[in-house]
């Protein structure tokens, strides 16, 4: 397949696709979809080999979240069933945090839900990351706090924090479909701040929640253009209690096709199979592997995920090898440029990749951030067919969609039970 040969040609070289490429790739059909994994896959395993990092959630808050966001089991007036708790003390955070670095995990992310911090806040997680790193000094800490205030980040980083995460959700045009309580242009600010104060940015996406392919393409380009060193990608757990709890759109086929579009857009970027891999991959998991060189070990906020030593014998059988702690999980030219944890000190800040086709949503060098040069020719006119078909494949799949997979979590911190690490 042409499409797919040219894909493979400018993920090796960092070169951005075309719109029309990208949304060729969401458009195959599930007869050719091993056929987009094994390209895409050949592009992962140039930039990451056959490592794959694992990373743990510590949900420092639960509920309580004055937020509007649909797809949220936390959000306002929400009648999910979840647990609801404050802040967790450092000491139960940590504990929490030694149950994923002992399974294997590599980052732990911190989340608290909420707008945003209060000065008290960061304060608190300060105190936790302190805590953490005392036990495991070579811990990635990521923190998930909500928007940020001025200050806020560089704060985080002096207390210790290697990332932040925020994510973009949706496209821009969108946004307002799925949360009218904050905007857009709030997350974006948010993750700029991150970059700005000398973190690692970490910003994704959720998809199924009844967004276009153009709005999916619309979002990684977004994301391209403000160049986090981690995309995280998720995949909407349809929780009864929300107003997206009969979105099930999603079959495993599409779910490929949405994290090769990811690689093909990011190639050289930690990409992360995130909440919803169990509920929609499900027996092709494995195969998601080849698109991505990140997951999360073990249970999510307010969801169970699949038990942590099936997701290492999942690792294993697939032929692929959990990432050391000892490794740099980006390539050599970002980790050069000061990009990422574990890159150690480099010439400048994270997004300061300098020099021709530079990495993700790098605008120098002429193969920059959404950087439409040249066309697709015939390949979308020849995918749109195909496409047709995969769309009502994917829409007969879904009446059939597997709703008792979902689970709300009732385990690890907030509770006595022990966590699925």
């Amino acid at each position: 397949m042409n499409l797919l040969n040219t894909l493979v040609d400018k993920g090796l070289r960092r070169e951005t696709p075309t719109r029309e490429e990208a949304l060729a790739v969401l458009a195959t059909s599930d007869d050719d979809v091993l056929d987009v994994v094994a390209a895409a896959g050949r592009v992962r395993r140039h930039w990451f080999g056959r490592r794959v990092k694992l990373n743990y959630l510590v949900n420092l808050k639960s509920g309580l979240c004055p937020e509007d966001c649909s797809y949220c089991s936390q959000r306002l007036g929400s009648d999910t069933g979840i647990l609801k708790y404050s802040w967790l003390k450092p000491e139960e955070a940590s504990k929490a945090a030694a149950a994923g670095l002992a399974g294997g995990a590599k980052r732990v992310c911190l989340v608290a839900s909420g707008r945003g911090p209060t000065d008290r806040d960061v304060e608190r997680v300060a105190g936790t990351i302190a805590a953490i790193k005392e036990r495991h000094e070579d811990v990635e800490v990521c923190a998930c706090l909500g928007l940020l205030s001025e200050g806020q980040a560089e704060r985080l980083r002096a207390a210790g924090a290697d990332a932040y995460n925020h994510n973009l959700n949706t496209s821009e045009a969108t946004y307002g479909d799925i949360t009218t309580t904050h905007t857009y242009a709030d997350r974006v600010d948010t993750v700029r701040k991150a970059h700005a104060a000398g973190l690692s940015a970490c910003s994704g996406l959720i998809a199924g929640m009844g967004e276009s392919d153009e709005d999916l393409v619309d979002v990684v380009f977004a994301l391209r253009a403000l160049d986090p060193d981690s995309v995280p990608v998720n995949f909407l757990i349809p929780v009864e209690g929300t107003p997206l709890a009969a979105e099930w759109n999603l079959t495993p086929q599409r779910c490929l096709r949405i994290l090769a579009m990811v690689r093909f857009v990011c190639p050289d970027v930690e990409v992360r199979i995130a909440g919803g891999r169990e509920v929609h991959l499900r027996t092709l998991q494995p195969l998601a592997l080849h698109l991505a060189n990140s997951i999360f070990l073990g249970d999510y906020l307010t969801t169970e995920g699949q038990a942590g030593r099936a997701d290492l014998e999942m690792i294993a059988d697939a032929g692929f090898e959990v990432e050391g702690a000892d490794e740099v999980t980006l390539p050599a030219h970002r980790a050069a440029a000061g990009c990422g944890c574990g890159a150690h000190e480099g010439a400048g800040a994270c997004g300061s990749h300098g020099g021709e086709g530079a990495g993700c949503g790098a605008e120098a060098g002429g193969a920059g951030c959404g950087g439409h040069a040249g066309a697709a020719g015939s390949t979308a006119a020849e995918s749109a067919a195909a496409g047709a078909d995969a769309a009502r494949t994917d829409a007969a799949r879904t009446d059939a969609a597997r709703t008792d997979l979902v689970a709300v979590r009732r385990r690890g911190a907030g509770t006595d039970l022990a966590p699925n690490a």
